[in-house]
């Protein structure tokens, strides 16, 4: 639900943005061999052999297609999410990054991360296909190990066990410098804190980079939201396994810089801080959303934010990639919310200038509302910075009710 920032009317024309903030590129891989039942990203169980070719073409057609709108800009991440990017041939891979690089819209230290489901990484060829994928350019791994044991894995419809993790990790930290782990607590039959912690445990072992560690929840329109499945956590036992996580890993010397983000000192995802940051990023693949700052058509050398969305359904995609996307502005009175809904995810927060320079409002305006919030207990505002205090983060949606 978009929720507008209430104080009256905005003058656009003097709203506009000051300067191009940094700009990445998500590639949006949509297929999976079975859709998990918790699953709500747009990803499709393949019925046949993996489209490849014909995803491949698409997806350069559509960056082709937005060329222009990049002004010589260059990404400073790429991300190719899903979905199970995994299942790309490396070859896949090179050839779109290094059509990137030919079309000089890489930095020269991009961060080039892909998601890895340890289910297509078997042991004949895990091993070449990760070479493969770091030969290709590719230098971040993200793992969806989600749970190191076999039942809780069972249960989420995973198609790897708990050995098949734990040979997907040791192979990948072997091979990339940068890696992350996806772990989720709160699982169908994980009734103690200790079993959570088992899992936390287990990933410390291979001392991975980075972790992400979410709670189940479940999400409309999936399986799960229709079919509920039995011996879930209660709400004070889920909350217990994050304070326990959390601690477990501040021990272990993980910063925890975002809501469910942990890393090693310089190993935070740059792709992902550029969106809590609200940074610009270009989607491209089935269903992907953009967000990009640029020229403002009623306003000569004024900036405004712009979004877009790609077709959801693979086929339709393909068949519209070479069309230009449909670009929305976004109003000013939904600027403020859009970036507090991501900046208040981060330990660090912002900084009133920071905020300016991202929305184009004044700071000025969104003080009494802070304000309001620190009295609440949920932040802390001074002159340098305003900070999410951890129960701020933990009741984010009360936080945001409170500034918006």
């Amino acid at each position: 639900m978009t929720m507008r920032f209430a104080r009256g009317v905005i003058d656009h024309t003097r709203s506009r943005v000051k300067e191009l903030p940094p700009c990445a590129l998500y590639v949006h891989i949509p297929w999976c061999i079975k859709k998990c039942p918790y699953c709500d990203f747009n990803s499709h169980a393949l019925a046949d052999a993996l489209p490849e070719a014909n995803d491949l073409a698409a997806l350069l057609a559509d960056l082709d297609s937005a060329r222009s709108l990049l002004s010589g800009r260059t990404f400073a991440s790429v991300f190719f999410g899903g979905g199970t990017p995994s299942l790309l041939a490396p070859a896949t891979v090179g050839t779109l990054l290094t059509h990137l690089s030919a079309q000089g819209l890489l930095t020269t230290d991009a961060e080039i991360t892909l998601e890895a489901n340890p289910g297509t990484l078997t042991e004949a060829l895990g091993e070449e296909k990760l070479t493969g994928f770091r030969a290709a350019g590719v230098n971040r791994l993200s793992l969806g190990i989600q749970s190191f044991q076999d039942a809780p894995l069972a249960a989420l419809g995973r198609i790897h066990d708990g050995r098949a993790a734990r040979q997907a990790v040791a192979l990948a930290t072997r091979i990339f410098a940068r890696v992350n782990l996806d772990l989720m607590y709160g699982l169908p039959g994980q009734g103690t804190v200790a079993a959570a912690l088992d899992d936390v445990e287990t990933a410390l072992c291979f001392a991975p980079q980075h972790l992400s560690c979410y709670q189940l929840t479940l999400e409309p329109n999936t399986r799960f939201a229709a079919f509920p499945p039995p011996n879930l956590p209660d709400e004070d036992q889920t909350a217990d396994m994050g304070d326990a996580l959390a601690a477990r890993l501040a021990a272990a010397g993980y910063q925890h810089y975002e809501t469910s983000a942990w890393a090693q000192p310089g190993g935070t995802c740059r792709h992902n801080l550029n969106y809590w940051r609200f940074g610009d990023y270009l989607g491209i693949g089935a269903g992907a959303h953009s967000k990009l700052t640029r020229l403002a058509p009623e306003a000569a050398g004024g900036l405004a934010v712009f979004r877009a969305a790609r077709p959801r359904n693979p086929a339709i995609y393909r068949a519209q990639a070479t069309t230009p996307a449909a670009w929305t502005e976004v109003p000013a009175d939904e600027r403020p919310f859009e970036f507090l809904l991501n900046a208040l995810r981060l330990a660090e927060g912002f900084t009133p200038a920071h905020y300016a320079a991202r929305t184009g409002l004044p700071f000025a305006d969104l003080l009494p509302r802070l304000q309001t919030a620190e009295a609440a207990g949920l932040l802390t505002c001074t002159p340098e910075r305003v900070v999410p205090t951890a129960q701020g983060r933990r009741f984010l949606n009360r936080l945001l009710t409170l500034l918006t």
